[in-house]
């Protein structure tokens, strides 16, 4: 029994002594512990992957640092690899109360609607202006004013003509002499002398301004008449009515403009940069409150025309105009379905237009936001391209922007509202004297240039060329 209990005494001790020995073991020259390896950290708000182990400001963009969260990356001494303009930050609370919201910049393709508004012109190749032939005076004017829709033939007004009577005499002189010979058939030669004598003065009442309907009348009653009516050539809408009762005209005076609408001109306003997405003979889509169906148009193969007013190209449209529904002037939206090629766009609402210059925020991390010059495209709808400045995939405020712009600007102007130097690969503005300091930089042909990082410098040294052509010397 005491040697059960000795060997038992035996085995507790060496279980103590290893334990202790194992402790000294992590406290001294052994592996560090997990606490050990949690030293506190500091990293830059802008440039999360730099880290030193002491407080201090950003080597590159001049912030204080912050104590390092856990999912922060490893430490390392070395200098951030971008150098944004001056940031601005927003609290998660602030964000929440001016409304901030976020998106990517997207590559997108495929086919998009252009909507823009149009307006509604006669085809001036069916505007038929009535022009008086003689000089007289209005007798008589019928209900049709500008605005109206008449039919073909419908009397408008009738005027006074010295002429009339004398034109009327002979040519009822040579019906008869027609009559006398029997018919109308050419027999001798005088007889076709009379026929054209009578074609003659029928001509002439037509020049005056006799419609076909009361020439057809005056020949079959052969009576003089006093008064030569006005009739409209077509169907149509009165687009300018010139006349009065009692009004006193001279020849060549323009009595009334009627226009066919069955056939119509459309004039769609667009900008310069959507214009190479319209093809001539492509369709386009027209629909208006005052027709219940949608219009097929198609793009003339006119010229579009500038208007200093809108500061607007007008493309041409045509289209029919079913029950003759669209009147000259009225409004009506217009869709263009075009085809896009494979772009970076981001939403109109991301895009600060100062007239010098665009600039889109992009996120940078803990509240963080970068102003960031852009070069853009074309606009269609809600999304706008971007040609420069940006990159696929990185994250922009889409909402709130304008006064997230308000405190950039403040911050701009508290560090004397230094610019910053553009990249010529990958358009981002980089602080000149921090990327110098980073070696970050190349003098080719007298122009200096500065790199964002490494991968843009090299970028740029494996063929200058391409990057020179595209952008300005700083």
């Amino acid at each position: 029994m005491m040697n059960r209990a000795f060997q038992g005494s035996a085995v507790i001790a060496v279980a103590v002594l290893c334990f202790a020995a194992g402790a000294w073991w992590n406290s001294g020259s052994g592996e560090p512990t997990v606490q050990a390896q949690e030293k506190p950290a500091y990293t830059c708000p802008m440039h999360p992957h730099y880290r030193v182990a002491t407080p201090g400001t950003c080597p590159s963009c001049g912030m204080p640092l912050e104590l390092a969260r856990a999912a922060t990356p490893p430490l390392t001494d070395g200098p951030p690899g971008t150098a944004p303009a001056p940031a601005v930050n927003v609290s998660a609370e602030r964000q929440q109360a001016i409304g901030v919201r976020l998106g990517s910049a997207e590559r997108v393709t495929g086919t998009r609607v252009l909507r823009t508004t149009g307006r509604v012109a006669p085809n001036e190749n069916a505007i038929y202006p009535i022009v008086a032939g003689v000089s007289g005076w209005i007798r008589e004017v019928r209900g049709a004013t500008t605005g109206s829709q008449v039919a073909k033939n419908e009397a408008l007004a009738t005027f006074y003509a010295p002429e009339l009577v004398a034109v009327q005499q002979s040519y009822y002189a040579g019906l008869e002499t027609v009559d006398r010979a029997g018919n109308l058939q050419i027999q001798t030669y005088n007889d076709q002398r009379i026929v054209e004598g009578v074609q003659r003065f029928a001509d002439t009442l037509r020049n005056m301004g006799v419609s076909d309907t009361q020439l057809a009348e005056m020949r079959r009653t052969r009576t003089l008449v006093q008064d030569i009516d006005v009739r409209s050539p077509v169907e149509g809408f009165v687009l300018q009515r010139g006349v009065s009762a009692g009004l006193r005209f001279d020849r060549g005076f323009e009595l009334y403009r009627i226009a066919d609408l069955r056939n119509i001109w459309i004039l769609a306003d667009v900008y310069q940069h959507q214009l190479p997405f319209l093809r001539r003979g492509a369709r386009a889509r027209v629909t208006t409150t005052e027709v219940n169906r949608a219009l097929e148009a198609t793009i003339s193969r006119a010229e579009p025309t500038f208007d200093e007013a809108t500061l607007t190209l007008k493309v041409r449209l045509e289209s029919s105009n079913p029950g003759l529904v669209l009147k000259p002037g009225m409004f009506v939206d217009v869709e263009f379905p075009i085809e896009l090629p494979q772009t970076l766009v981001v939403p109109a609402d991301a895009i600060v237009d100062s007239g010098l210059r665009k600039t889109v925020f992009v996120e940078r991390g803990n509240g963080y936001f970068e102003p960031r010059q852009v070069e853009t495209g074309w606009r269609i709808g809600s999304e706008i391209e971007v040609t420069r400045g940006l990159m696929a995939g990185e994250r922009i405020v889409i909402s709130g922007t304008f006064l997230i712009d308000s405190e950039s600007r403040m911050k701009t102007a508290a560090h004397g509202g230094v610019e910053a130097a553009q990249d010529p690969v990958c358009g981002m503005k980089v602080d000149g004297h921090r990327a110098a300091a980073a070696g970050r930089r190349a003098d080719i042909g007298g122009a200096t240039y500065f790199f964002c990082s490494e991968d843009c410098k090299k970028r740029f040294h494996d063929a200058p060329g391409r990057y020179i052509k595209l952008s300005a010397a700083p």
